[in-house]
């Protein structure tokens, strides 16, 4: 576009770059701006002093509203002040009337071949951001798909140590256990005969012994104490049989199929397990249990998100007195379990990066960063989702949403066959961090 109040200056123009250029000529800024409204231009040629708006406000209009046009400035007053204030503002060139053609064809091809090459500089600009944002997110699936290969070879492990204690305590609890039943029957056989010898007629000298004897042991306090300390050890079995039951369930030896579960087995399995966080006496724990049906799923693998959920509920509450609450439901579709806190919350930048492998806020020694990234891959690979809210002071709730019914293709997937699958993953996600370097 050539912008000038002189109809000869813009028919010359037009005559000499129409041969190759498509022209359109503005007698007036207020003309040039209603043409710029209605087509696109690669370069406007503007005149500096025109009634009304000069070409100088011209060029800052087209500087900020049309960034990929390129300005020529061409004026009759040859002032090298007034030629660097156009170029400072945006300008391509500064050039003097009366134009020499020569001048004037090369510059608009510089000014033409410098717009192309700012055009394609930006484009590709935009592409290696997109590229780059790409790669973010293949390393941020790399590490994730690590983190739960890590999680995953570490439950093995996990599974493998609790069967051998399992299968060591369960032998000798069961062998105590059983034997206390009948010590208990013995201890009260010996009873009957010592009570028999006590009420019999002994020899003065015997009777004297066997009282030094009875005062010695203190034998009324040790009758006394005998069956109570029958019934302690018999408890003290119990809670380990019980300990050995809840680490079998909670790692789920005995079953390691995609099958039916029961969500609330599951959760008071762990609950015991964390037992520690939850008998302080500072945190009240609430569970409001709806009717939910079985699911189909790895009991072991929902555990973890379980025990990752209610460790970081029982965290952000700290020492502080506070509450947990665990409550499922169930619709149509879908089972829920939410498990909400009362603790300090998380901070809103932080929630969007609360899922990322190795991101943590809490102190060094507390936590890994692994917790939620590996809870959120489990969720994802049962074909659910994690939902969360928090308000920062007054405390966070993670819903879990799974699917009352997991499709073939998922349970395929998760099944301990296709461990690989997460081996593969990583590969391509590396595969594709490689090709982006």
């Amino acid at each position: 576009m050539i912008v000038d109040d002189s109809a000869v200056v813009r028919r010359s123009f037009s005559k000499l770059l129409g041969v190759k250029y498509e022209c359109v000529e503005a007698g007036s800024v207020m003309q040039a701006f209603e043409i710029l409204k209605q087509s696109e231009f690669e370069l406007v040629i503007t005149d500096v002093i025109m009634p009304g708006l000069s070409g100088i406000e011209l060029l800052r209009k087209i500087v900020e509203s049309y960034p990929q046009t390129a300005v020529i400035v061409v004026s009759g007053v040859d002032r090298p002040q007034r030629a660097l204030d156009a170029v400072r503002l945006g300008a391509f060139d500064y050039l003097i009337k009366p134009c020499d053609h020569e001048v004037l064809e090369f510059t608009v091809l510089r000014a033409l071949e410098r717009r192309s090459l700012l055009i394609n500089a930006k484009r590709y600009k935009d592409d290696l951001e997109a590229r780059n944002q790409e790669l973010l997110r293949g390393k941020q699936q790399l590490e994730r798909l690590q983190a739960q290969i890590v999680q995953t070879e570490k439950m093995a492990s996990i599974g493998q140590l609790a069967a051998g204690i399992a299968h060591e305590l369960n032998n000798p609890v069961g062998y105590l256990y059983g034997n206390l039943d009948l010590l208990d029957g013995a201890l009260a056989n010996l009873l009957r005969l010592v009570e028999f010898y006590e009420s019999a007629e002994l020899p003065p000298d015997v009777a004297a012994q066997a009282e030094t004897i009875r005062r010695e042991i203190d034998y009324d306090a040790t009758k006394a104490d005998l069956f109570s300390i029958i019934s302690d050890c018999r408890t003290g079995a119990e809670r380990v049989r019980d300990i050995v039951q809840n680490l079998r369930t909670f790692s789920r030896l005995d079953e390691a199929d995609f099958k039916k579960t029961d969500l609330h087995e599951g959760i008071d399995s762990t609950l015991r397990i964390l037992s520690r966080y939850f008998t302080g006496g500072n945190i009240t724990l609430k569970r409001n249990y709806g009717a939910i049906p079985v699911i189909e799923a790895y009991s072991a693998q929902l555990n973890q998100v379980w025990m990752n959920l209610l460790v970081n509920a029982a965290q952000a509450i700290g020492p502080n007195t506070g509450e947990v609450e665990i409550s499922t439901w169930a619709d149509a579709e879908s089972v829920y379990v939410k498990v909400k806190d009362s603790g300090k919350g998380i901070d809103p930048q932080d929630l969007n990066r609360i899922f990322d492998p190795f991101f943590t806020t809490k102190p060094v020694g507390e936590g890994t960063g692994l917790g939620l990234s590996i809870s959120f891959g489990i969720i994802e690979r049962h074909g659910g989702r994690i939902d969360v809210e928090s308000q920062p002071g007054k405390g966070t709730s993670f819903t879990v949403v799974l699917p009352k019914k997991v499709r073939a293709d998922v349970a395929e997937t998760n099944h301990p066959a296709h461990d690989s699958h997460l081996h593969t993953e990583a590969k391509h996600a590396f595969a594709l961090q490689n090709s982006m370097c």
